[in-house]
């Protein structure tokens, strides 16, 4: 009988290692699902009011962009800009929205196509037309408010 009940006890000490579970180390386990995230894309575009009620993610994010180009031109359109520099049509904004919701935009200019004082004119117009506009609800990534930047060209003379 000592001899079977060694044996079980030796059995039982041995078998509790088939009962531990390797735990995966933390830094391996955070690698692996950055690397699984897309970094270039977000889970919902930045939204508008006048877009919220929209369900198909593509279609609110075509209202969105028609809405931004279209409050800009609104707002630019009414200046000196079209009169002033008659040789620009469409100007390229970068607009970043940031996470609180606050807004920065950015004339792109292609390359020495307009002087600097210039750049410097249009560019003031843009910010003091632009430095009141509508809340803009910023893009989510995996449940959190992030920082998203985009390119919008904006028309700035209609041809008749």
């Amino acid at each position: 009988m000592k001899l079977f009940s060694g044996l079980f006890l030796l059995i039982f000490m041995v078998s509790c290692q088939y009962f531990e579970k390797q735990v995966p180390d933390e830094k391996e386990l955070l690698e692996q699902e950055l690397k699984k995230i897309n970094w270039d894309e977000v889970d919902e575009f930045p939204s508008v009011l006048q877009c919220d009620t929209i369900k198909d993610a593509e279609i609110k994010r075509q209202c969105f962009f028609d809405y931004m180009a279209q409050t800009i031109q609104e707002r630019i359109g009414i200046d000196t800009l079209r009169f002033e520099y008659p040789e620009i049509d469409t100007i390229n904004v970068k607009i970043t929205v940031n996470p609180d919701s606050s807004l920065q935009f950015e004339t792109q200019y292609p390359n020495d196509s307009i002087a600097l004082a210039d750049k410097t004119k249009i560019d003031s117009i843009l910010t003091s037309r632009l430095s009141d506009f509508p809340k803009v609800e910023p893009a989510i990534k995996r449940g959190v408010k992030v920082k998203t930047q985009f390119v919008l060209p904006v028309i700035i003379k209609m041809e008749k």
